[in-house]
């Protein structure tokens, strides 16, 4: 009896063995804090606490988001990967338990007696299990025919873990699953940064567009009069040439307007996945009413690890890739696996369940390679190497997750002062403008100070324009960036 127990305890020990490496978070590859010149704004509210419905205001930008996260194909590709990595999880894991088969057959067969080793052609009649056959009434059985009946339930080849290498497999498994989720997260939050940006352009371009349109109409009647002027001979034709060229100067930038409109709203409608009707949607809000969440803090670089998808997926793969280096080392070690079967077998169908019919056998098995030519070292070298690339790779999403929110810090910093100049360089260039056309009308300066000056003065309101989008795209670049929305996301997913 103490040899058993001892037995059983040394197996309940090397069940419990595990050859992985244990995991440890490599060390941050990037700097404790952010640059210095930046405003993480540790004070203010987390984005992973933000839904994005919370964060953008525009009635219709939230039913674009709605929309794509329902209908885009890639984010539909990236939920049915989730359902193929769960399946293949399952497959792996089934292989730590035992598979367990029921049969049944019904079999008859009929032997000749010639054929049985010991029994001659003159064998007299008797009782036995079989039936005979002969040529008359005392003539000896020349074959015994059976029907035999069995029902069994049967475990074939289940491998005893001792070496964790079965559970090493299955933890890999579930890891590169739980990292297949964490990828579909990471595509949800690109999806709605790259659709807030494209309507963000959109908004830029429909207020591009109706500023070139009013400066459009201004040139025209400026020529008109320019036209009337010199027919008068109070101006000549060089001054209505000038005139010209600032019409075709916004003709010129009204065009490429629009065709850049039409590129974004293609891009719109792909991203979202379905067509789009604009009278159906609700009204659009300018650049200067969308009303983003502004006070985002960016906490510490240590915070992405546990808010950024990309990066907990990078960790989940890493963790796999020492799951593998664990099965790979349980090679070297023989397995052992139990193959065995429970039933009944009988001739009788109505005698096939009783003591009498019972049949069981079960065995062991052990198996150990001696010479694979390298074959098991060389899958120990591969999970090795892997698990360098998934380590690099970590670091490398860390670091790619730091830039991120680090360039968009600067950008909510310097994207305020460089509009709160341009606005500013805006109001001295309209005022520049008037002068110059005051002095032209008062014959002091020439029509080239107009020109000039009205052409900087399209161009500053442009450029005004185009700044308020950048610095809306950058907050939301801030926001996604730092892990924001991931709720609100999943909550409008038809599916995942």
């Amino acid at each position: 009896m103490p040899k058993r127990i001892a037995a059983v305890a040394t197996a309940l020990l090397l069940a419990g063995c595990n050859l992985a490496p244990t995991h440890v978070r490599p060390p941050l590859p990037v700097p404790a804090d952010y640059p210095p010149e930046v405003e993480p704004g540790s004070e203010a509210r987390k984005a992973t606490e933000v839904g994005w419905r919370e964060f953008f205001r525009d009635p219709r930008l939230q039913v674009l988001i709605a929309s794509a996260l329902e209908n885009n194909r890639d984010l539909r590709v990236a939920v049915a990967r989730i359902e193929e990595a769960r399946g293949q999880y399952r497959i792996q894991d089934s292989a730590r338990l035992p598979q367990l088969d029921v049969g049944g057959s019904v079999t008859r067969s009929r032997t000749p007696l010639g054929s049985i080793a010991g029994v001659g052609a003159g064998v007299g009649t008797g009782t036995g299990t079989g039936t005979g056959t002969g040529t008359g009434a005392d003539a000896a059985p020349s074959a015994i025919e059976l029907t035999q009946y069995r029902a069994n339930l049967g475990v074939t080849a289940f491998e005893l873990d001792f070496w964790g290498r079965v559970r090493n497999l299955s933890e890999a498994a579930r890891l590169s699953f739980l990292s297949t989720i964490e990828a579909e997260r990471a595509f949800r939050l690109s999806l709605i940064r790259d659709l807030a940006t494209a309507y963000l352009t959109s908004r830029e371009l429909a207020e591009r567009i109706d500023l070139a349109e009013r400066t459009l109409a201004s040139r025209q009647e400026g020529l008109r009069i320019a036209l009337l002027r010199m027919d008068a001979g109070v101006t000549s034709a060089l001054d209505y040439r000038q005139a010209e060229t600032l019409l075709t100067q916004a003709e010129t930038e009204l065009a490429s307007l629009r065709n850049s409109r039409v590129q974004t709203r293609n891009l719109v409608r792909l991203l979202v996945g379905r067509p789009i009707v604009d009278e159906e949607l609700p009204d659009a809000s300018t650049l200067a009413e969308q009303g983003f969440v502004r006070d985002l803090g960016a906490g510490l670089p240590s915070t992405l690890l546990e808010s950024r998808p990309d990066v907990i997926g990078a960790e989940n793969r890493l963790r796999a890739a020492r799951a593998n280096i664990g099965a790979a080392r349980a090679a070297f070690f023989p397995n052992i696996s139990l193959t065995g079967s429970l039933g009944f077998a009988s001739t009788e169908l109505g005698d096939l369940v009783g003591n009498d019919g019972l049949a069981w056998s079960f065995g062991p098995s052990l198996n150990l390679s001696i010479f694979d030519w390298g074959e098991r070292r060389g899958n120990l070298i591969v999970a090795r190497a892997r698990a360098d690339i998934a380590v690099a790779d970590y670091e490398r999403t860390i670091q790619t997750a730091f830039r991120e929110v680090s360039d968009a810090l600067a950008g909510r910093r310097y994207l305020a002062e460089q509009i709160a100049a341009q606005e500013r360089a805006l109001v001295a260039q309209r005022s520049l403008a008037a002068l110059a056309r005051l002095r032209y009308e008062n014959g002091v300066a020439q029509y080239i100070e107009v020109l000039d000056a009205e052409r900087n003065l399209f161009s500053a309101e442009q450029a005004l324009i185009a700044l308020r989008r950048s610095e809306l795209q950058n907050l939301v670049s801030l926001y996604v960036a730092l892990g924001g929305g991931l709720t609100a996301s999943r909550d409008s997913a038809t599916s995942g």
